[in-house]
């Protein structure tokens, strides 16, 4: 499974930084983000954390260099991004804090590989691109890696209610498109409501976050 930045760089394009463009760009902007947000959600340096989706570690730069050594696990589906990240973690002096078996490169969201049960993940930008069966794949995945009580956040393109039927939706400030049937997707909150029927998931929604290009935060709450 590929989504959007799927594809593959080479040695010498990650060396020219192309890669940040290919994730969609702000890469200080929405690294601080995701970090001033997590923080404010109660992360703490302690705290072993899944970034889901990690992608070149636009996010996971800031966060590595804030956890514990060790600490910080990401996914991707694309191994060539993973190796950006790892191009990008050396060039900021992190290298050393982050061991080389806390990157899996998977398309099936197979984080309790890891064998770590974690407390706090993030998907940010992720839910954007993916169809519903998947989302719920990813949901039935990640219940199996995090403990009772744990919080899974993840970003998506908010179709407002009183346009159920909506096939195109713009999002302010940012002005991005996104769709019904393709990427970028939007989905309702009741959307997610249904995606996690029958999973030992609570949803809620957390709306703006400061997102931007407009997209709404989602908090997964892991039941007993």
């Amino acid at each position: 499974m590929l989504h959007a930045y799927g594809r593959v760089l080479s040695e010498e394009e990650i060396e020219a930084g192309l890669h940040r463009e290919q994730v969609g760009g702000m890469w200080e902007e929405l690294g601080r983000l995701q970090l001033t947000f997590l923080t404010a959600s109660g992360l703490t340096p302690a705290t072993d954390l899944l970034d889901v989706g990690c992608g070149c570690l636009r996010g996971g730069i800031p966060l590595v260099e804030y956890l514990e050594p060790g600490r910080y696990y990401g996914i991707d589906v694309n191994p060539s991004l993973l190796a950006a990240g790892r191009h990008e973690l050396a060039a900021a002096g992190l290298a050393a804090r982050l061991p080389a078996g806390n990157l899996l490169a998977t398309g099936e969201f197979e984080a309790w590989r890891f064998g770590v049960p974690f407390a706090m993940a993030i998907a940010q930008s992720v839910f954007t691109h993916l169809p519903a069966n998947l989302i719920r794949r990813c949901l039935i995945e990640l219940a199996r890696a995090m403990i009772p009580g744990g919080r899974f956040f993840a970003t998506w393109f908010e179709c407002p209610s009183d346009e159920p039927a909506a096939l195109a939706v713009t999002h302010p400030p940012g002005g991005i498109i996104s769709y019904l049937d393709h990427d970028p997707y939007h989905y309702r909150f009741a959307d997610f409501v249904w995606l996690a029927d029958a999973l030992p998931w609570q949803v809620s929604r957390l709306g703006d976050w400061g997102h931007p290009r407009g997209q709404k935060m989602l908090r997964f709450l892991r039941r007993e």
